[in-house]
């Protein structure tokens, strides 16, 4: 007899723009792959098509400008399908969503959390909200994924703490084979700095200018920091380091499509964000041999060892970081050591489809 084989849907509030290929991007080719090579069929939800990279061979069901969530309802109850597996990246945990969705298929249903949390936590409110929500449709939901121990914690904490029996972690992973080495020694005098994100207020780069501002002008003389990325919030990083006339420090490049090749032409990442889930420019950087400067948030302490292979600075506290660049341009401070292997090791993107298509077990 037959086995009849793995039907699964994949809902993904994450919208496939060709100038902005990302960690996510990577993992769901490697995971579409995956699951061709286990006889899985997958269907896509997304925000719209696409069909750059390997796009063109997924079977995508789009929203087209419709809510994500309801465009997946509607294609359920209009098309005689059955999945075995539904997973959501992106999608709001703990609503009416999951419990309609249950109604209508016999699915194992598995969330993956993608989110940061405020860095001084939920208002009142919005907790007492967020464990009503959990009390009312966790049952609907039969796995949580944290994409760090941070985040796994966050749901717990989050929903209630009956969640933690089903509640596990994947870490996000980056594709080694496309991140090229550093193999040069880093500088110990005048290094070099890049950013890599997504221009927001939240990312925190508003504190980094404010901190070079506060170096003595000899260093700053030194400095020089590329910022990769685009964003909402660029104007008013634009303005600040024009107010603070430091705009010979900083050289805003936009967005790369070949960024991977070009962390090993820096010694350090600085990345001062005030909140974060797990952070795949820090997975990119250190594989590609480049230690970070970064703030304890998140899930950035599992990745990040202060002066192993990188710097921890309180978050927000500009003078902490001002003294930190301080003397690693002037070469009081400095990595010493490989920091890919780490990577290699914990954090490659094979090993995070491996761990998510043993869920489909």
């Amino acid at each position: 007899m037959d086995i009849k084989p793995k039907h699964i849907a994949v809902i993904c509030n994450y919208e496939l723009l060709e100038d902005r290929v990302g960690g996510m991007d990577y993992f769901f080719w490697a995971f579409q792959k995956a699951c061709q090579e286990s006889n899985i069929i997958v269907d896509w939800f997304f925000p719209n098509s696409a069909s750059y990279g390997d796009y063109d061979r997924f079977h995508i069901i789009p929203a087209n400008h419709i809510n994500l969530e309801s465009s997946f309802i509607s294609y359920i109850n209009k098309n005689d399908v059955c999945y075995t597996h539904i997973m959501t990246h992106f999608v709001e945990l703990c609503t009416s969503f999951f419990s309609t969705v249950k109604k209508l298929q016999k699915s194992k249903i598995i969330t993956i959390d993608h989110n940061p949390r405020p860095i001084d936590g939920y208002p009142l409110k919005k907790r007492i909200k967020k464990r009503l929500k959990g009390l009312l449709y966790s049952k609907n939901i039969d796995v949580f994924i944290g994409v760090s121990n941070y985040t796994s914690e966050a749901i717990i904490n989050d929903f209630g703490q009956f969640l933690k029996l089903k509640t596990q972690t994947i870490y996000n992973g980056v594709l080694i084979d496309n991140i090229i080495p550093k193999t040069a020694e880093r500088n110990l005098m005048n290094p070099s700095f890049l950013v890599v994100s997504h221009l927001r207020e939240s990312k925190g780069i508003q504190d980094l200018i404010r901190a070079v501002y506060l170096l003595p002008k000899s260093i700053k003389n030194q400095l020089n920091i590329d910022v990769y990325g685009d964003g909402p919030y660029k104007e008013e990083l634009l303005t600040l380091v024009s107010d603070k006339n430091i705009e010979r420090v900083f050289s805003f490049k936009g967005s790369q499509s070949n960024l991977k090749a070009l962390y090993k032409n820096y010694d350090y990442l600085l990345q001062p964000t005030h909140m974060e889930c797990f952070s795949l420019s820090i997975l990119e950087s250190l594989a590609a041999n480049v230690p970070v400067i970064t703030t304890p948030v998140g899930g950035n302490l599992e990745a990040i060892e202060h002066l192993k292979n990188g710097f921890i600075f309180e978050t927000k506290n500009q003078r902490a970081l001002a003294c930190l660049l301080e003397e690693v341009v002037s070469g009081k401070k400095r990595i010493i050591g490989d920091t890919r292997p780490l990577i290699v090791n914990r954090f490659s993107i094979s090993t995070m489809v491996e761990n998510y298509i043993k869920l489909l077990d």
